[in-house]
């Protein structure tokens, strides 16, 4: 082998499948660690006696840094070191066994032989992945299902909207699609750790651990020029709105053909969203999870503040809050580090929300380690515990004093209803039970009192915590705002405040009322609408105040992610301060998509998408947004022509879908007055 220049037959085919890598549309063989290839070299009789196979990868390969690998013909594959078996010869070809061990660093490799001190001649490259189906590697994941919906799906669905109205839309991952897996590669080598030393940086490409972190830094723009650039402002001139994204694809092509400038814009499940394509593509078990009423808690002392001023507007003025929804990772593998009850489902965070280590990095964080408070391990503990459990503290602010009261608190809101797809089926989980105890329960409390006494926070004197006195304020009334009617954008919004007396004495309510519309992250951005009014309550007598917020008072203030905060701070005589508040999330409308005939590959294939207009003024600008791994390459635009008050639309295209199963069609629909109505459909290809 080593004295001609043999043609390589790699067996893209059959070591494809074997390594459950044929998804990947590449003509370079891509293989996973700890598991053998096969590989046939033409035009060669016999391997010579002394011939040695070189697997080099990174910038300086070196033994040392396990970065290059020298081995001759044995007689068994090795378990933990690179070996190559004879398979077969025949008249002009040898066909060699090629194996690696189960912790090798994953990435392109190049492969040569020389034989005695003859230079090396090089037989072209492979990539190497992670593998989940290996019982030695980190990433070894047990149930071949999971391995099926982690690692090879290409379509997820993120759970979205509020803790009382939880929606979903489908995501595009396309891991295997075009040169997704260049771009991966790529972008491991631009992140700030190679920067700095490659080569070090190459030899930990073993640890799915080290990774994970490293990539959560570089999917986001902040310190290393990354792939997304985050935007919470409600404004999002000079980029893409974050809601109109359907996949990854798209995003990280772009990332790509601009010279690696980062793209904008993302908000966490954009963040959230690929990095589970760049985890899955390299072979690491990776979902999307969602949490409701998520708190991002900036000072590290467990809890959010938030601020109302007199009228009850929500101030934006705390480092602290409380998002609707917020989106992160959960990636499988094992933590050698700190134990095997820390191994299996570990969080990643992608979103730049604080700096860990002087960078904005988030995890991998042991989900075990978050249920049982242990603040102390690697990585970024703290900071995930308080999203799912930080306790909230609700203040009056007087914008002219500065003086802060507390009006109440709460340990039972955040952290609500987590969520993620369920393994092989379009539902939802939920994982609630996996990050915490039962809330309320001694043992949940038990965990959270631990958690504080390892910050340091049981000890020292907070002088900005409410006293003990404040805390245990009792109020004489109670509030609430209640639905009536449907919550659909281009409709009026009908709301009841409900106020009871507790006392059984009569108390008189002066109630100041906002609304604001607002980002998914409850951060106010336009005023909508204000009232107040003063009502007696008899002794424990409930009354009910009908509110009516009109489409065409909202319609012009409100942010693309639909969202609406309404708020009563009711001040009563001789009593504590009452916060009534509420966050919607509007319907927005629906879309319809039939498949016009079977689907099979390679044969067109009719769809059609149907849409209504729900409001009463005609909607113009229509644009349709198609993709789908599998059924289409690339992204396909239709503009739709304008639609009269109540008119159908109806768009015909074809497709002509490229593999069989079960594939997943994401439509994403906008116009002047409504952006990002968005459906997918379950598509089921056959031969």
């Amino acid at each position: 082998i080593a004295a001609s220049q043999p043609s390589t037959n790699w067996h893209l085919k059959e070591n494809g499948r074997e390594h459950h890598t044929s998804k990947f549309s590449s003509k370079e063989l891509i293989v996973r660690r700890g598991q053998a290839f096969v590989v046939t070299f033409d035009g060669v009789e016999q391997p010579e006696e002394n011939i040695t196979f070189v697997a080099e990868t990174g910038p300086k390969p070196s033994k040392l840094t396990r970065t290059q690998a020298s081995f001759g013909i044995s007689s068994t594959a090795s378990k933990d070191s690179w070996s190559a078996v004879l398979q077969s010869t025949s008249s002009n070809s040898v066909s060699i066994s090629i194996s690696s061990p189960p912790n090798a660093v994953i990435g392109r490799y190049k492969l040569g032989v020389q034989s005695g001190s003859s230079s090396t001649i090089s037989l072209g490259t492979f990539v190497l992945l992670f593998n989940p189906w290996s019982s030695g590697d980190d990433v070894f994941m047990p149930n071949k299902a999971e391995c099926e919906e982690y690692v090879l799906e290409e379509f997820g669905i993120i759970f979205a909207g509020n803790k009382n109205y939880i929606s979903s839309f489908g995501w595009n991952f396309g891991q295997f699609q075009g040169d997704i897996l260049d771009i991966c590669l790529s972008m491991m080598d631009r992140s700030l750790s190679h920067r700095q030393d490659p080569v070090t940086d190459v030899s930990h490409r073993n640890d799915p651990k080290y990774l994970g972190r490293v990539l959560s830094a570089m999917v986001n723009a902040n310190d290393d020029q990354g792939v997304v650039l985050g935007n919470w402002s409600g404004n999002y001139d000079g980029g893409k709105s974050p809601s109109s994204w359907t996949g990854s694809g798209e995003i990280l092509q772009s990332w790509k053909k601009s010279g690696f400038r980062p793209v904008r814009y993302g908000q966490c499940w954009v963040f959230a969203a690929v990095l589970t394509t760049v985890l899955r593509c390299l072979g690491i078990p990776t979902r999307t999870i969602t949490n409701f009423s998520s708190a991002h808690d900036a000072d590290r002392n467990l809890r959010v503040d938030e601020f109302y001023d007199a009228s009850g507007n929500h101030l934006d003025r705390a480092a602290d809050s409380v998002w609707n929804f917020h989106v992160w990772n959960e990636s499988w593998f094992s933590r050698s580090d700190l134990g095997p009850s820390y191994s299996g489902w570990q969080i990643l965070d992608a979103t730049p929300q604080e700096q860990s280590e002087g960078i904005f990095q988030c995890g991998p964080a042991s989900r075990t380690a978050i249920k049982e408070g242990d603040m102390e391990l690697d990585y970024d503990c703290p900071f995930v515990f308080a999203e799912v459990n930080a306790d909230c503290m609700y203040w009056n602010y007087d914008t002219a004093t500065g003086k802060k009261t507390l009006i109440f608190s709460e340990s039972t809101t955040i952290g609500q209803s987590i969520s993620t797809k369920a393994v092989g089926r379009d539902d939802r989980v939920d994982v609630t039970n996996d990050y915490k105890y039962e809330e309320g329960s001694k043992k949940e409390r038990d965990v959270f009192k631990k958690a504080r006494k390892k910050l340091g926070l049981e000890d020292k004197f907070d002088p900005t915590a409410p006293t003990q006195e404040e805390v245990e304020q009792k109020p004489d009334i109670s509030g609430e705002f209640k639905v009536a009617g449907p919550l659909q954008l281009g409709r009026d919004l009908n709301l009841v405040l409900v106020l009871a007396n507790l006392q059984s004495d009569a108390k008189t309510v002066h109630a100041n009322m906002t609304a604001w519309s607002t980002v998914y992250t409850r951060r106010p951005i336009h005023e909508i609408w204000k009232d107040s009014m003063s009502v007696t309550l008899s002794p424990k007598e409930e009354k009910k105040f009908p509110i009516k917020i009109p489409y065409i008072e909202y319609q012009q203030q409100l942010t693309t992610d639909y969202t609406i905060q309404v708020t009563a701070l009711c001040h009563v005589e001789g009593g504590i301060q009452v916060l009534v508040q509420r966050d919607i999330t509007l319907d927005s409308p629906t879309i319809d998509i039939q498949v016009l005939g079977e689907a099979k590959v390679d044969r067109e294939v009719d769809v059609e998408v149907t849409f209504t207009n729900p409001i009463d003024t005609e909607v113009t600008n229509c644009l349709l947004l198609v993709e789908g791994s599998d059924l289409l390459r690339g992204l396909l635009k239709i503009e739709v022509p304008p639609l009269k008050a109540g008119d159908k639309s109806s768009t015909k295209f074809k497709l002509t879908p490229f593999e069989t199963g079960a594939k997943h069609l994401v439509v994403n629909f906008s116009c002047d007055k409504f952006a990002n109505v968005k459906t997918f459909k379950m598509i089921n290809v056959v031969d």
